[in-house]
């Protein structure tokens, strides 16, 4: 929907397929989901991988402009097929085949643009993108909108849907049908983006203010010194966040609302105090899922869950010691996800009596 609009603002004017090339290219990055066909754990090692860096991003734009220049080619074969007959008494010409001229290389810029506008809508989200690896492995988050913002996608598709609408009512009425409509309705749900953004930046900054200065700890506790704090977005309301405080001992969950400038803690389910290594998590943090869930998580908790059997084990199957690691940031209830009940990304490494790994888990699914 991005995309579209960012060639409904100018772009399609400018050159031939833009809203085609720009949507698509907009979207592309996310074929990474593909990696999923190894199982979840690979799946996850490749999420906003290669495919959502500035290094792979001009090789995915060639793809996308191949797939356009046959959409291209193709309509141009079928215009000759279908085309009126030459007579020798009359020049029969046919229409243009597009209402703006079909430049290649333009269109290429284009749809970088719209490639460069899917890394930062993933920026915004609290998951993250490693935009400069192999080069910097860091991952970068905003944190500043939820993975699904309702206001956004109302704004987006009422500015696609709109020009449709009042389309349907000028023909209704006689009126000429432009051959570009939208641009202001496009340019109109951009600049809103922008604002939210902005809007959204400047509470999650005022709500971890809050969160830094708050006092943590069990009830009758002295005051404790707070490492790093961050900031994670609810869908709709920019003034509610979740937040995560470190101190020496112990994390801190919070409910921070940065309107009222409150914060709201829950002393038995809210605090959770930092787990001691054992030989079980320190062999499931070496396994493949360890290593991946610790390159991505910044606010990671490994802890050991005790012994179990995992619940797709035959009958008769030893005892194994769970491991599980959950990202902070996301263990939180929403609308829309039940976090705290159902962690999302929830890793669990099965270690047997000779600390190897049994078993991998992501998200409920087995890694095979």
């Amino acid at each position: 929907m991005t995309g579209a609009c960012l060639a409904r603002a100018g772009c399609n004017r400018k050159a031939a397929y833009a809203t085609l090339a720009m949507t698509l290219a907009a979207e592309a990055p996310d074929l990474d989901v593909l990696w999923s066909t190894e199982g979840p754990i690979a799946g996850f090692q490749h999420h906003r991988g290669i495919t959502h860096t500035l290094i792979g991003l001009p090789l995915e734009g060639l793809v996308v402009l191949g797939v356009v220049w046959g959409v291209h080619r193709w309509r141009v074969r079928r215009a000759r097929a279908n085309g009126p007959s030459q007579q020798p008494t009359t020049i029969n010409r046919q229409p243009p085949l597009t209402a703006a001229p079909v430049r290649w290389l333009l269109l290429y810029g284009f749809i970088l643009i719209a490639l460069l506008s899917h890394i930062l809508l993933d920026w915004t989200n609290n998951y993250g993108v490693r935009p400069f690896f192999p080069f910097n492995p860091r991952w970068y988050a905003g944190s500043i909108v939820f993975i699904f913002e309702p206001v956004l996608f109302a704004v987006l598709l009422l500015a696609l849907v709109a020009p449709l609408l009042f389309g349907l009512i000028g023909s209704e009425v006689g009126a000429r049908r432009p051959v570009f409509r939208g641009r202001g309705w496009a340019i109109f749900a951009l600049l809103a983006m922008v604002s939210l953004w902005g809007w959204r930046q400047v509470e999650r900054d005022a709500a971890m203010q809050l969160a830094s200065a708050a006092s943590y700890g069990p009830a009758g506790s002295a005051g404790v010194e707070v490492l790093r704090v961050t900031a994670s977005p609810y869908p709709g309301n920019p003034y509610r966040w979740h937040t995560v405080a470190e101190t020496p001992a112990f994390y801190q969950l919070a409910a921070v609302d940065s309107f009222r400038q409150t914060v709201a803690t829950n002393p038995e389910l809210d605090l959770f105090y930092k787990p001691s290594p054992t030989p079980a998590t320190l062999a499931a943090e070496r396994s493949w899922l360890g290593q991946v869930y610790l390159d991505w998580s910044s606010w990671p908790l490994v802890a050991e869950v005790g012994p179990t059997v995992p619940n797709d084990a035959p009958s008769g199957a030893p005892t194994l010691t769970a491991v599980s690691f959950v990202d902070l940031r996301f263990l939180y209830d929403t609308s829309l996800l039940q976090g705290r009940h159902n962690p999302p990304l929830t890793g669990m490494v099965y270690v047997d009596a000779d600390r190897r790994i049994a078993q991998m888990d992501l998200g409920g699914k087995v890694q095979h």
